[in-house]
């Protein structure tokens, strides 16, 4: 059975820092960032609690693969996919628990 994934990108409050990430379960894991469960991780280090961006892909490996073109990408192209999606750039996990 294949599983589906997430990639995401989380901030902190002055969008200085950006962390992306790869999961099979997005709601637990970004709980799991504003929650600082990891408190030596990035994202607790960096206070990168708040969710821009997630994009959902039908196979694990997919969301690997855009997870990696992001990693590789400069910031700027993090900037323009945050912005094309979420232009306000809200933090999307109330929405996305919603759903």
């Amino acid at each position: 059975m294949e599983r589906g994934g997430c990639v995401y990108i989380m901030t902190n409050k002055r969008h200085s820092v950006f962390y992306t990430g790869v999961t099979s379960d997005i709601v637990s894991r970004i709980w799991q960032h504003k929650n600082n469960v990891h408190p030596n991780s990035f994202t607790a280090k960096y206070h990168c609690h708040k969710l821009v961006y997630y994009f959902a892909y039908a196979h694990i490996e997919e969301a690997i693969a855009a997870e990696k073109l992001i990693k590789g990408g400069n910031r700027q192209s993090k900037i323009d996919l945050i912005v094309a999606l979420n232009p306000d750039w809200k933090d999307l996990y109330e929405e996305l628990i919603a759903e």
